[in-house]
């Protein structure tokens, strides 16, 4: 997870999240966060990078739609990231 761009950490946790991720989904979560217009150029290959490393798989819903899932090792990793975030956190929020 380390070589994730915070942008990239982004995308797999929303992935984690939502029940059926597809790009759209995904796109529309980050914006509502980011509170900004995320271009379709910056989310899929972002994306991609995040499938190429073995933290997420794409697979097809139809002949338009990618759903992706959050692979063993996607987990893992946003495990791993958890704890080492709340060893640095957990004072402040108890």
């Amino acid at each position: 997870m380390y070589d994730l761009t915070g942008f990239q950490r982004d995308l797999l946790y929303v992935a984690a999240g939502l029940d059926e991720p597809h790009g759209l989904a995904i796109k529309d979560e980050l914006e509502n966060y980011y509170e900004t217009e995320i271009h379709h150029g910056r989310l899929y290959p972002n994306l991609d990078t995040v499938v190429d490393k073995g933290l997420l798989e794409k697979g097809q819903k139809d002949r338009r739609t990618n759903v992706y899932s959050v692979t063993r090792r996607g987990r893992r990793e946003i495990e791993d990231r958890r704890k080492w975030e709340s060893q640095y956190v957990e004072d402040i929020f108890g």
